[in-house]
């Protein structure tokens, strides 16, 4: 029988060898959680795939385990999203972060300051907050039914105060390129001593060539570099309309960033930093468009008078909170109004946020940017981004419909670049 020790001549990390100690259950490579070169995973995408395992095919892994588990799709998310604040940083300046779930975004953010209202709907009233918790609070809260068990990437140092927020939200785990020793205490301690953290070297490169395998066939290709944050993105503007604002170039940066690691078809809209609203893995664009916008609205409408002063009674949770808030601000508002049901969640009977009033409220919305990874094919796509308060757009062009596109963007007084890039991820 094959001898399984640390210190043993074979090669353990042979795809058949790992195989077959699974298989027969020979050992419990314990060690491989730190090994530099590879780190055995639980299970694959699910229990029933196994073995599973990250490695390097040359060099140590960029990635340090300092706490848990992670499984393959913690991975996934957590590389993904660690690209993408790496490049939101490198755009801005500014500390960046995004929530993750099923290697697309749900959120994401750069750490602009909360204004009174946006503490009060993310619920961090009175609690103290650096740059990089600001962006974390954004980027879980724009889409905070998504977030549930996200899994967060960071672009600096987690600091204590991003840490105590990270804390008290279901997640599955944190990426970042290092923890202050308050922080990595508070998230150590997090579920039971099993949350996952992440620290990754910030200065790896990949190899500018990657590869994956598809049904025993392998796929390679150059990796996407192209970079997002220059004034080239505005050089052709088709529309009446050609004046971005330099807060309307911001918001099409971090949309086009942030869509090029979101499964596509994608759209994103952004609106002071932070997207508000991501439609991604569509077949349809204007799906996305909806998707998307309808999540915008969502954001918004949490906003809203009615919404913000809801009579909540004691000591609800926040999962249950979001998912009310939700259900009120729909068409099925019933579902946590009626008689009987309501009690569960108020002190008393909050009068029905009406269509006619959201509706009103959703026109006040303004200067919201859209971007998309590749081009609207017809202008159903601006008409529906409108609705939601777009008044600055950025996509590809390219379509044999462009001219239409134009026209609906004109009819709206719209501003839209043609980027000449295409920002499909799979």
């Amino acid at each position: 029988m094959l001898p399984a020790t640390k210190n043993s001549s074979y090669n353990l990390s042979s795809p058949f060898i790992l195989y077959l100690c699974h298989t027969l259950k020979i050992y419990k490579p314990k060690y491989y959680k730190t090994m530099a070169k590879e780190l055995e995973l639980k299970y694959g995408c699910n229990p029933n795939q196994k073995p599973s395992r990250i490695f390097m095919q040359e060099g140590e892994l960029p990635i340090e385990v300092l706490n848990g588990r992670p499984g393959y799709i913690n991975f996934l998310d957590a590389l993904n999203g660690w690209q993408l604040v790496k490049e939101l940083k490198e755009a801005t300046g500014m500390p960046a972060a995004t929530s993750f779930k099923h290697v697309s975004p749900a959120g994401a953010a750069i750490g602009l300051e909360l204004d009174e209202t946006m503490k009060k709907i993310y619920f961090v009233d009175g609690l103290p907050l650096s740059p990089l918790a600001n962006a974390y609070v954004r980027a879980r809260g724009a889409d905070r039914m998504s977030s549930y068990g996200d899994f967060i990437a960071l672009s600096d140092v987690c600091d204590e105060a991003t840490a105590r927020f990270i804390n008290r939200e279901v997640s599955d785990g944190v990426i970042a390129p290092g923890y202050t020793d308050e922080a990595l205490e508070i998230l150590k301690n997090k579920r039971k001593g099993t949350y996952n953290v992440i620290k990754i070297d910030p200065n790896y490169t990949p190899a500018p060539i990657e590869t994956k395998e598809v049904f025993g066939v392998t796929f390679e290709q150059g990796r996407n570099e192209i970079k997002l944050n220059g004034e080239e993105l505005f050089a052709n503007i088709p529309t009446q309309n050609k004046h971005f604002p330099e807060s309307a170039k911001h918001d099409l940066m971090i949309a086009l960033i942030t869509l090029k690691y979101t499964q596509s078809n994608s759209v994103c809209y952004v609106k002071d930093g932070q997207a508000i609203g991501i439609g991604a893995g569509q077949q349809s664009r204007i799906h996305c468009t909806r998707l998307a916008g309808n999540k915008a609205d969502i954001w918004y409408l949490r906003q809203h008078p009615k919404v913000l002063n809801l009579p909540w009674i004691e000591k609800i949770r926040r999962a249950d909170r979001d998912n009310t808030i939700d259900i009120y601000i729909s068409e099925d508002h019933e579902d946590v109004l009626a008689d009987g049901v309501w009690q569960q969640f108020f002190t008393e009977k909050p009068e029905v946020l009406t269509r006619e009033e959201k509706r009103a409220w959703l026109d006040t919305l303004k200067g919201v940017s859209l971007g998309s990874d590749a081009f609207f094919p017809f202008g159903d796509n601006i008409e529906r981004a409108h609705k939601s308060g777009v008044e600055y757009i950025a996509q590809a062009g390219g379509s044999v419909r462009d001219d239409h596109v134009i026209e609906t963007c004109d009819k709206y007084g719209i501003a839209m670049a043609f980027t000449g890039i295409r920002l499909f991820h799979h």
